[in-house]
């Protein structure tokens, strides 16, 4: 983690609670330049103190147990000005009144984009676990259900395999609850979030996904369900279909494919991340399917991002990237398509960037298959 110019790192949000112990709790982690971190656990105070793990009632007691412990306190601290509220962010700035306040939140994507080979593992894990409900999809199926219903019943797969039954996500655009099912027109369907696929949803307070179609022939439906059973998450997306569809959804499926296995070869440590983008965009348009690529009437400018603690990590796979591969990268590439009157195809898999390209940890057929 290079924090240029910050003498310490003060972690407060959840998803970096969990990234640097590996478990969460209502607190505080303090990361020196130098010496070990320590824990200031407001919550729960079940908690056995020990030499890094320190009870505290409120964050400005820190300053005072790090003096008792013999600390310098620091002359800069980094912040996570991303995604703190700006009253929290204030009220830490207070805290330290005499150490300069940085930007922490940039060193702390930079590390997470990258994953260690214990984490890696935990991926694979979700992977398989994932992959495993999809092999029961189809056993979800009723004829004349709703894809919300359909969705409810893949739902219940998910749990029971042992999903934790939430998706952590970064930001304020992305909310999701298990996952998206896409039937039909709703595929077309624009939504405010930062997904490849919108989707009304079944409620103006949460625009996206499942709105409630009946399930008919000629359409396709796109499962990308939820993969987190360990903190750690995968991102996977399978498309069924309900009797029989145009050429056009086949050979637009089809390029997807193709579109991976350009990206799987070429993606190697140093490869610009944006070369992906633009290699899936001429080989849609070499196809014919600009039109249909990344949506319909509202396209999505990316076609990847990194996942692993939350959905979408570092780096985003997009034309003005500025990010280059590196070695043991996680990062899920969905190169869709949608095709009015039918709806969406295409496929994802979640990727680890390895010396000889990506290597695939959501292993399932990828063929459009039927219910």
């Amino acid at each position: 983690m290079d924090g240029k110019g910050m003498d310490a790192l003060l972690v407060a949000s959840n998803a970096n609670i969990l990234y640097t112990t590996s478990r969460f709790f209502r607190g505080y982690v303090y990361i020196p330049r130098d010496g070990e971190p320590l824990w200031f656990i407001i919550k729960p105070s079940t908690y056995e103190s020990q030499e890094n793990v320190i009870h505290v009632r409120k964050p400005e007691e820190i300053p005072a147990r790090l003096l008792e412990m013999g600390r310098q306190l620091p002359g800069s601290i980094g912040l996570e000005f991303d995604s703190m509220s700006y009253s929290d962010v204030e009220r830490l700035k207070a805290v330290f009144p005499d150490a300069k306040p940085l930007n922490g939140s940039a060193p702390l994507r930079m590390a997470r984009m990258v994953k260690t080979a214990w984490e890696i593992d935990r991926m694979r894990e979700d992977g398989i676990h994932q992959a495993e409900v999809y092999r029961r999809v189809t056993r979800c199926y009723k004829e004349d259900m709703t894809d919300v219903q359909f969705q409810i019943e893949i739902e219940r797969v998910l749990r029971l395999e042992g999903c934790l039954g939430y998706i952590r996500t970064s930001g304020n655009l992305m909310d999701i609850n298990l996952g998206s099912v896409i039937a039909g027109d709703n595929a077309d369907t624009p939504s405010p979030y930062d997904f490849t696929m919108g989707g009304a949803g079944i409620h103006p307070s949460l625009p996206g996904g499942a709105n409630g179609t009946t399930l008919k022939p000629g359409q396709t439906v796109m499962v990308d369900m939820n993969g987190s059973f360990n903190g750690y998450q995968t991102d996977m997306t399978r498309v069924w279909r309900i009797g029989e569809l145009p050429d056009l959804a086949y050979r637009a499926h089809e390029c997807s494919r193709s579109i991976l296995r350009a990206c799987e070869s070429m993606s190697r440590p140093g490869t610009p991340v944006a070369s992906l983008y633009n290699k899936a965009l001429d080989i849609a348009r070499h196809e014919g399917l600009e039109d249909f690529f990344m949506g319909h009437r509202q396209k999505a400018s990316f076609i990847g991002h990194g996942v692993g603690i939350e959905l979408n990590e570092m780096p985003v796979v997009m034309a003005r990237s500025r990010d280059t591969l590196l070695a043991n990268m996680t990062i899920a590439l969905e190169p869709k398509f949608v095709i009015p009157g039918v709806g969406a195809v295409g496929v994802e898999n979640t990727y680890v960037v390895t010396e000889s390209g990506l290597e695939c940890i959501t292993v399932f057929p990828e063929e459009i298959q039927e219910l």
